[in-house]
Protein backbone atom coordinates (compact mmCIF):
# COMPACT_ATOMS: atom_id res chain seq x y z
CA UNK A 1 0.00 0.00 0.00
CA UNK A 2 2.98 2.72 0.78
CA UNK A 3 4.67 1.88 -1.84
CA UNK A 4 1.40 2.18 -4.06
CA UNK A 5 1.25 5.60 -2.77
CA UNK A 6 4.67 6.76 -3.05
CA UNK A 7 4.69 5.70 -7.13
CA UNK A 8 1.04 7.55 -7.27
CA UNK A 9 3.13 11.36 -7.67
CA UNK A 10 5.62 9.93 -10.06
CA UNK A 11 3.01 8.07 -12.63
CA UNK A 12 1.05 11.47 -12.43
CA UNK A 13 3.87 13.32 -13.07
CA UNK A 14 4.78 10.98 -16.06
CA UNK A 15 1.03 11.47 -17.19
CA UNK A 16 1.73 14.82 -17.28
CA UNK A 17 4.03 15.15 -18.97
CA UNK A 18 2.75 13.25 -21.90
CA UNK A 19 0.24 15.43 -22.07
CA UNK A 20 2.19 18.34 -22.54
CA UNK A 21 4.02 16.71 -25.02
CA UNK A 22 0.24 16.87 -26.83
CA UNK A 23 0.19 20.72 -26.86
CA UNK A 24 -3.42 19.96 -25.20
CA UNK A 25 -3.76 24.09 -25.48
CA UNK A 26 -2.92 24.05 -29.51
CA UNK A 27 -5.03 20.36 -29.75
CA UNK A 28 -8.15 21.52 -28.21
CA UNK A 29 -8.59 24.84 -30.70
CA UNK A 30 -8.38 22.23 -33.41
CA UNK A 31 -10.35 20.08 -31.83
CA UNK A 32 -13.19 22.47 -31.20
CA UNK A 33 -12.44 23.57 -34.99
CA UNK A 34 -12.95 20.04 -35.92
CA UNK A 35 -16.85 19.59 -33.78
CA UNK A 36 -17.93 22.75 -35.14
CA UNK A 37 -17.09 21.80 -38.68
CA UNK A 38 -19.78 18.40 -37.61
CA UNK A 39 -22.42 20.55 -36.46
CA UNK A 40 -22.12 22.25 -39.32
CA UNK A 41 -22.46 19.49 -41.73
CA UNK A 42 -25.75 18.55 -41.35
CA UNK A 43 -29.10 20.67 -40.67
CA UNK A 44 -30.01 18.74 -37.40
CA UNK A 45 -27.75 16.89 -34.95
CA UNK A 46 -24.88 14.74 -36.09
CA UNK A 47 -25.46 11.39 -35.77
CA UNK A 48 -23.70 10.84 -32.22
CA UNK A 49 -21.56 7.92 -32.81
CA UNK A 50 -19.74 9.45 -35.95
CA UNK A 51 -19.39 12.83 -33.76
CA UNK A 52 -17.81 11.04 -30.41
CA UNK A 53 -15.26 8.44 -32.55
CA UNK A 54 -14.54 11.70 -35.46
CA UNK A 55 -13.70 13.86 -32.22
CA UNK A 56 -11.67 10.79 -30.64
CA UNK A 57 -9.66 9.79 -33.90
CA UNK A 58 -9.16 13.83 -34.77
CA UNK A 59 -7.68 14.53 -31.06
CA UNK A 60 -5.51 12.02 -30.93
CA UNK A 61 -3.81 12.69 -34.54
CA UNK A 62 -3.50 15.95 -33.79
CA UNK A 63 -1.68 15.09 -30.60
CA UNK A 64 0.11 13.09 -32.46
CA UNK A 65 1.27 15.61 -34.90
CA UNK A 66 2.29 17.75 -31.52
CA UNK A 67 4.13 15.34 -30.00
CA UNK A 68 6.36 14.71 -33.75
CA UNK A 69 6.77 18.01 -34.09
CA UNK A 70 8.36 18.43 -30.36
CA UNK A 71 10.58 15.76 -31.59
CA UNK A 72 11.85 17.62 -34.55
CA UNK A 73 12.05 20.59 -33.06
CA UNK A 74 13.80 19.49 -29.64
CA UNK A 75 17.06 21.50 -30.41
CA UNK A 76 15.22 24.60 -30.60
CA UNK A 77 13.03 24.13 -28.36
CA UNK A 78 16.05 23.90 -25.87
CA UNK A 79 17.40 27.74 -27.18
CA UNK A 80 14.24 29.59 -26.66
CA UNK A 81 12.61 30.68 -23.27
CA UNK A 82 8.51 30.25 -24.35
CA UNK A 83 9.30 26.12 -25.01
CA UNK A 84 12.65 25.82 -22.99
CA UNK A 85 10.60 23.91 -20.45
CA UNK A 86 9.19 20.97 -22.66
CA UNK A 87 9.76 17.49 -21.39
CA UNK A 88 11.79 16.17 -24.47
CA UNK A 89 14.15 19.37 -23.76
CA UNK A 90 14.08 19.26 -19.75
CA UNK A 91 14.92 15.12 -20.02
CA UNK A 92 11.71 13.89 -18.39
CA UNK A 93 10.78 12.36 -21.87
CA UNK A 94 12.79 10.55 -23.70
CA UNK A 95 13.08 10.32 -27.80
CA UNK A 96 12.19 7.36 -27.66
CA UNK A 97 9.71 7.29 -25.64
CA UNK A 98 7.77 10.26 -27.55
CA UNK A 99 8.40 8.63 -30.51
CA UNK A 100 6.80 5.19 -29.60
CA UNK A 101 3.70 7.26 -27.88
CA UNK A 102 3.45 9.80 -30.98
CA UNK A 103 3.23 6.42 -33.02
CA UNK A 104 0.65 4.79 -30.74
CA UNK A 105 -1.44 7.46 -30.48
CA UNK A 106 -1.59 8.31 -34.62
CA UNK A 107 -1.78 4.72 -35.37
CA UNK A 108 -4.81 4.35 -33.06
CA UNK A 109 -6.15 7.68 -34.34
CA UNK A 110 -5.94 6.51 -37.65
CA UNK A 111 -7.84 3.19 -37.12
CA UNK A 112 -10.70 4.77 -34.98
CA UNK A 113 -11.32 7.36 -37.57
CA UNK A 114 -11.00 4.53 -40.78
CA UNK A 115 -12.52 1.81 -39.33
CA UNK A 116 -15.38 3.42 -37.17
CA UNK A 117 -16.11 7.38 -38.44
CA UNK A 118 -15.01 7.10 -42.19
CA UNK A 119 -12.02 6.37 -44.77
CA UNK A 120 -11.87 9.99 -46.38
CA UNK A 121 -11.62 11.54 -42.69
CA UNK A 122 -8.83 8.82 -41.91
CA UNK A 123 -7.01 9.66 -45.00
CA UNK A 124 -7.73 13.33 -44.69
CA UNK A 125 -6.61 13.73 -41.20
CA UNK A 126 -3.07 11.58 -41.82
CA UNK A 127 -2.21 14.20 -44.63
CA UNK A 128 -3.02 17.29 -42.40
CA UNK A 129 -0.84 15.38 -39.47
CA UNK A 130 2.30 15.03 -42.39
CA UNK A 131 1.55 18.25 -43.24
CA UNK A 132 2.56 19.72 -40.23
CA UNK A 133 4.61 17.35 -38.35
CA UNK A 134 6.76 16.98 -41.49
CA UNK A 135 6.36 19.33 -44.78
CA UNK A 136 6.08 21.99 -42.11
CA UNK A 137 8.47 21.46 -38.98
CA UNK A 138 11.11 19.73 -41.14
CA UNK A 139 11.08 21.98 -44.74
CA UNK A 140 8.77 24.96 -44.77
CA UNK A 141 10.05 25.90 -40.96
CA UNK A 142 13.82 26.20 -41.88
CA UNK A 143 13.39 27.30 -45.52
CA UNK A 144 11.09 30.47 -45.71
CA UNK A 145 9.52 33.21 -44.16
CA UNK A 146 6.22 32.16 -45.79
CA UNK A 147 6.31 29.04 -43.67
CA UNK A 148 3.36 30.06 -42.00
CA UNK A 149 1.38 31.13 -44.88
CA UNK A 150 2.23 28.16 -46.76
CA UNK A 151 2.26 25.76 -43.71
CA UNK A 152 -1.11 27.40 -42.37
CA UNK A 153 -2.85 24.73 -44.76
CA UNK A 154 -2.52 21.49 -42.28
CA UNK A 155 -3.81 24.11 -39.19
CA UNK A 156 -6.85 25.40 -40.97
CA UNK A 157 -8.15 21.60 -42.13
CA UNK A 158 -9.87 20.71 -38.82
CA UNK A 159 -13.36 21.94 -39.80
CA UNK A 160 -12.88 20.39 -42.73
CA UNK A 161 -12.02 16.91 -41.07
CA UNK A 162 -15.10 17.15 -38.99
CA UNK A 163 -17.53 17.83 -41.58
CA UNK A 164 -16.38 15.32 -43.67
CA UNK A 165 -16.52 12.74 -40.76
CA UNK A 166 -20.19 13.67 -40.24
CA UNK A 167 -21.06 13.88 -44.17
CA UNK A 168 -18.63 11.87 -45.67
CA UNK A 169 -18.02 14.10 -48.57
CA UNK A 170 -15.88 17.77 -48.87
CA UNK A 171 -18.39 20.57 -48.89
CA UNK A 172 -18.04 23.92 -50.49
CA UNK A 173 -19.23 25.28 -47.17
CA UNK A 174 -16.41 23.38 -45.14
CA UNK A 175 -13.77 25.09 -47.59
CA UNK A 176 -15.07 28.41 -46.62
CA UNK A 177 -14.12 27.10 -42.73
CA UNK A 178 -10.90 26.45 -44.22
CA UNK A 179 -10.30 29.81 -46.00
CA UNK A 180 -11.29 31.56 -42.66
CA UNK A 181 -8.80 29.59 -40.61
CA UNK A 182 -6.04 29.92 -43.46
CA UNK A 183 -6.32 33.74 -43.50
CA UNK A 184 -6.05 33.92 -39.83
CA UNK A 185 -3.24 31.98 -39.67
CA UNK A 186 -0.54 34.59 -40.58
CA UNK A 187 -1.54 37.46 -38.14
CA UNK A 188 -1.88 35.37 -35.46
CA UNK A 189 1.30 34.03 -35.44
CA UNK A 190 3.36 36.68 -37.01
CA UNK A 191 2.08 38.79 -33.44
CA UNK A 192 3.84 36.09 -31.68
CA UNK A 193 6.88 35.71 -33.92
CA UNK A 194 7.02 39.94 -33.35
CA UNK A 195 7.66 39.54 -29.51
CA UNK A 196 10.11 36.45 -29.91
CA UNK A 197 11.89 37.78 -32.84
CA UNK A 198 15.33 37.77 -31.29
CA UNK A 199 14.70 34.29 -30.33
CA UNK A 200 13.82 32.62 -33.77
CA UNK A 201 16.80 35.02 -35.07
CA UNK A 202 19.48 33.14 -32.67
CA UNK A 203 18.05 29.62 -33.55
CA UNK A 204 18.50 30.49 -37.33
CA UNK A 205 14.80 30.27 -38.18
CA UNK A 206 13.44 32.59 -40.60
CA UNK A 207 10.54 34.11 -39.64
CA UNK A 208 9.26 37.14 -41.47
CA UNK A 209 10.32 39.95 -38.44
CA UNK A 210 13.78 37.68 -38.60
CA UNK A 211 13.92 37.82 -42.33
CA UNK A 212 12.18 41.55 -43.24
CA UNK A 213 11.84 43.27 -40.44
CA UNK A 214 9.35 44.63 -37.59
CA UNK A 215 7.75 47.43 -39.74
CA UNK A 216 7.62 45.10 -42.69
CA UNK A 217 5.71 42.25 -40.76
CA UNK A 218 3.68 45.03 -38.60
CA UNK A 219 2.10 45.81 -42.42
CA UNK A 220 1.86 42.31 -43.18
CA UNK A 221 -0.16 41.61 -39.86
CA UNK A 222 -2.72 44.48 -40.60
CA UNK A 223 -3.41 43.61 -44.69
CA UNK A 224 -3.59 39.83 -43.66
CA UNK A 225 -6.07 41.02 -40.88
CA UNK A 226 -7.88 43.35 -43.24
CA UNK A 227 -8.19 40.40 -45.28
CA UNK A 228 -9.42 37.96 -42.95
CA UNK A 229 -12.75 40.34 -41.77
CA UNK A 230 -13.44 40.20 -45.58
CA UNK A 231 -12.88 36.37 -46.02
CA UNK A 232 -15.13 36.28 -42.66
CA UNK A 233 -18.11 37.49 -44.59
CA UNK A 234 -18.15 34.92 -47.18
CA UNK A 235 -20.24 32.38 -45.30
CA UNK A 236 -23.02 35.27 -44.79
CA UNK A 237 -22.57 35.88 -48.81
CA UNK A 238 -22.74 32.13 -49.66
CA UNK A 239 -25.95 31.55 -47.51
CA UNK A 240 -24.13 29.22 -45.13
CA UNK A 241 -25.09 31.49 -42.14
CA UNK A 242 -27.24 34.42 -41.48
CA UNK A 243 -27.41 37.92 -40.23
CA UNK A 244 -26.71 36.43 -36.24
CA UNK A 245 -22.73 35.31 -37.52
CA UNK A 246 -22.47 38.85 -39.72
CA UNK A 247 -23.07 41.11 -37.05
CA UNK A 248 -20.78 38.81 -34.77
CA UNK A 249 -18.32 38.46 -37.42
CA UNK A 250 -17.84 42.20 -37.97
CA UNK A 251 -17.79 43.18 -34.46
CA UNK A 252 -14.66 40.38 -33.78
CA UNK A 253 -13.03 41.47 -36.89
CA UNK A 254 -12.87 45.03 -36.11
CA UNK A 255 -11.99 44.87 -32.66
CA UNK A 256 -9.16 42.42 -34.40
CA UNK A 257 -8.39 45.12 -36.86
CA UNK A 258 -7.78 47.77 -33.91
CA UNK A 259 -5.81 45.61 -32.64
CA UNK A 260 -3.59 45.47 -35.77
CA UNK A 261 -3.32 49.01 -37.20
CA UNK A 262 -2.27 50.01 -33.26
CA UNK A 263 0.77 47.40 -33.99
CA UNK A 264 1.46 48.93 -36.80
CA UNK A 265 1.14 52.82 -36.08
CA UNK A 266 1.34 52.35 -31.75
CA UNK A 267 3.39 49.87 -31.33
CA UNK A 268 4.15 49.11 -27.54
CA UNK A 269 5.88 46.53 -25.18
CA UNK A 270 3.25 44.02 -24.29
CA UNK A 271 1.12 44.69 -27.75
CA UNK A 272 2.26 41.68 -30.04
CA UNK A 273 1.29 39.16 -27.55
CA UNK A 274 -1.94 40.85 -26.25
CA UNK A 275 -2.91 40.66 -30.29
CA UNK A 276 -1.87 37.13 -29.96
CA UNK A 277 -4.11 36.40 -27.53
CA UNK A 278 -7.01 38.07 -28.77
CA UNK A 279 -6.23 36.34 -32.35
CA UNK A 280 -7.32 33.12 -30.80
CA UNK A 281 -10.67 34.67 -28.96
CA UNK A 282 -11.21 35.63 -32.33
CA UNK A 283 -10.95 32.38 -34.08
CA UNK A 284 -13.00 30.84 -31.05
CA UNK A 285 -15.69 33.69 -31.24
CA UNK A 286 -16.06 33.32 -35.05
CA UNK A 287 -16.92 28.95 -34.82
CA UNK A 288 -19.15 30.03 -31.39
CA UNK A 289 -20.94 32.26 -33.65
CA UNK A 290 -20.85 29.88 -36.99
CA UNK A 291 -23.08 27.17 -34.71
CA UNK A 292 -25.06 29.61 -32.84
CA UNK A 293 -26.64 31.07 -36.47
CA UNK A 294 -26.75 27.21 -37.69
CA UNK A 295 -29.14 26.15 -35.02
CA UNK A 296 -31.24 29.58 -34.26
CA UNK A 297 -31.83 29.71 -37.64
Amino acid sequence: MNSTIAATPGLRHRLHEYYELCKPRVVMLIVFTAIIGMFLAVPGLPPLDRLFWGTVGITLQAAAAAAVNQLIDRNIDARMARTCGRPLVTGSLSVRESAVFAALIGGAGFAVLYLLVNPLTAWLTLATLLGYAVVYTVYLKRATPQNIVIGGAAGAAPPVLGWAAISGTIHPHALLLFLIIFTWTPPHFWALAIERHKEYAEVDVPMLPVTHGLEYTRLQVLLYTILLLAVSVLPFVFGMSGLIYLAGALLLGIVFLVYAVRLKWAPRPGLPMKTFGYSIVYLMGIFTLLFADHYIR
